[in-house]
């Protein structure tokens, strides 16, 4: 009896089916990704930063109250810190009345002026009067000299007209001395009042030294912003330029992307960008180009690269990009400086 046939086996399609789908899911993956990288360039090398300002104390003292909490919110021009001020106000006493002092010698030097000036007029009168004496006697002798020869009058009458000619002479000369040493000491009284009025002046540069010394015990924000790594106690004793605190300034958020060196080719100011937050997925932002860092990140760096001093290997560099956020403030205050996010920049529409 003949052996029956076995039944030929159905071939398998589930693998080629499975296959084919991949493929096409490959390649409509390919065609989307080819067309989006087309238009787009993305990073993930990328963080929020922001303004941080460093509050400094500009003078030295014990700390006397703090009004502020860390990680708060504060207003430009708040009073945030108060240091003891007493040493700086008993300075601005001491400036004070060294500048009152200053401005009565001001006051006593003009009085000097003054009366310099009426002894110089004085001095000059008895010149003049000596003058006047002096020309009286000049006549006198020349008349008694034609008068002596002719026998008119005495011996003993012309040597007295010669005697009163000298003294009339030497007179008019210490008079003259004493109008020159009178001027004199009104141009000494005046110089001594210039060099007062210097040292008023000097005197108020003191005070407004001490006023802003004392200005600099009361520490306000320089900005509006988020308080933040407060290093201070009440009591502590400061030193100036000493950091105290920091503030996260308002609306000054950014990202800073660093992209290839490979893919600023077709980066521009300006252009469009998607924005995507690791710490908020579900949150959509969006910015634009705003500029780029003129080196680099390696030539800012603690130690540059140098290529020259060993083998060679080629690295690809990347560059930092600045990046304006578009948001509402609502948006905003969620950010915070140091945060990751991915960008997308359009550079073809």
């Amino acid at each position: 009896m003949a052996q029956e046939q076995e039944p030929k086996k159905k071939p398998n399609r589930v693998i080629p089916i499975i296959l084919g789908v991949i493929l096409i899911a490959g390649i409509i993956f390919g065609i989307k990704e080819y067309i989006y990288y087309g238009k787009h360039i993305d990073t993930d090398d990328a963080q929020i930063d922001g303004d941080v300002s460093p509050v400094v104390a500009r003078v030295g003292g014990y700390v006397d109250s703090i009004f502020f909490e860390e990680n708060t919110h504060v207003n430009a021009g708040q009073v945030l810190v108060k240091i003891d001020d007493r040493d700086y106000k008993v300075k601005l006493e001491q400036a004070l009345a060294a500048q009152k002092g200053a401005s009565a010698g001001v006051g006593v030097g003009q009085s000097q002026i003054i009366a310099t000036a009426a002894n110089s007029s004085s001095a000059r009168a008895q010149a003049e009067s000596a003058a006047a004496r002096l020309e009286k006697a000049n006549k006198d002798y020349a008349r008694y000299a034609n008068l002596v020869k002719d026998g008119s009058i005495t011996q003993q009458q012309f040597d007295q007209a010669k005697s009163d000619r000298d003294v009339a002479a030497a007179t008019y000369r210490a008079a003259q001395d004493q109008y020159k040493a009178a001027l004199e000491q009104v141009g000494t009284s005046r110089n001594q009042l210039t060099v007062t009025n210097v040292g008023v002046t000097q005197r108020q540069a003191d005070v407004d030294y001490a006023k802003l010394q004392l200005s600099y015990t009361t520490i306000t924000a320089p900005s509006s912003g988020i308080t933040s790594k407060k290093n201070i106690q009440l009591g502590q004793l400061v030193q100036a330029g000493q950091t105290l605190f920091n503030i996260v300034n308002d609306n000054s958020l950014y990202i800073t992307a660093n992209f290839k060196e490979t893919q600023l080719t077709n980066l521009k100011n300006g252009q469009k960008v998607n924005i995507e937050v690791d710490a908020f997925p579900d949150l959509e932002l969006h910015g634009e180009v705003y500029n780029f860092s003129p080196a680099t990140g390696a030539k800012f760096s603690l130690l540059p690269p140098d290529n020259a001093t060993g083998n060679f290997v080629k690295v690809v560099q990347r560059v930092p990009v600045k990046i304006k956020i578009n948001a509402d403030k609502e948006i905003m205050a969620k950010l915070r400086p140091g945060m990751s996010v991915n960008v997308s920049v359009i550079y073809k529409d």
